[in-house]
């Protein structure tokens, strides 16, 4: 019986590779899972129980309890679940809580999975490891556009710090740091447009599993 075919997709945010998995994955066939999307679900229901995403046991009781509904809200973005987020995937007690989902889904069908720690943890024997990422002021500008496209009105400089403190706590964090898997092929965004980094994914992709 041949594997399941796993493309892990990791980088920093806004180096585009949401768009890319979701995009390889159509063109692939493959079921799509964005693994940050469970950690801001995680993050969303600490806040709406009031409580503190650094609070380890609320953050723990909400990983435990994450139900396939709560990935389908609409209040998943935004500067508060964007830290939120970085700050329960940190924690230990919930990366274990939600590393069992993570690989019962690539097991199933296989799929293109983009995250932080795919790669390295989550799924280390996936066929194809793309690591994406752009230069810190490419991410920032795109992360601004972004939300000024929400009609949230906030200084370019203030994206720009939010993102540099997100970026540090996840590659300090003890458990699964961000760093790019020793197998992953690297691809930089920032000179690219969405169908320029596809086709160069796509073309890496293909490299790859025709080895």
């Amino acid at each position: 019986m041949v594997d399941p075919v796993v493309v892990a997709v990791d980088g920093p945010a806004a180096a585009g590779k949401g768009t890319l998995a979701r995009r390889l994955a159509r063109e692939m066939g493959l079921p799509y899972l964005d693994t940050g999307l469970l950690y801001r679900a995680v993050a969303r229901r600490v806040l709406l129980g009031g409580g503190l995403p650094t609070d380890s046991a609320a953050a723990e009781a909400a990983a435990r309890g994450l139900d396939p509904s709560d990935l389908e809200r609409g209040d998943l973005r935004g500067p508060d679940v964007d830290q939120g987020a970085s700050q329960v995937a940190a924690q230990p007690a919930v990366r274990a809580a939600l590393l069992d989902f993570q690989r019962d889904f690539a097991a199933r069908k296989g799929g293109v999975m983009d995250g932080r720690d795919i790669g390295t943890v989550v799924c280390p024997d996936a066929r194809v490891k793309l690591f994406v990422t752009a230069s810190p002021e490419a991410r920032a500008r795109r992360r601004w556009l972004e939300r000024a496209g929400r009609g949230e009105t906030v200084p370019l400089e203030e994206v720009a710090a939010e993102m540099a403190l997100r970026d540090a706590r996840d590659a300090a964090r003890d458990v699964a740091p961000m760093r790019p898997a020793e197998d992953a092929l690297l691809l930089d965004t920032t000179e690219l447009d969405a169908e320029a980094a596809f086709q160069a994914a796509w073309t890496l992709v293909q490299a790859r599993l025709s080895v």
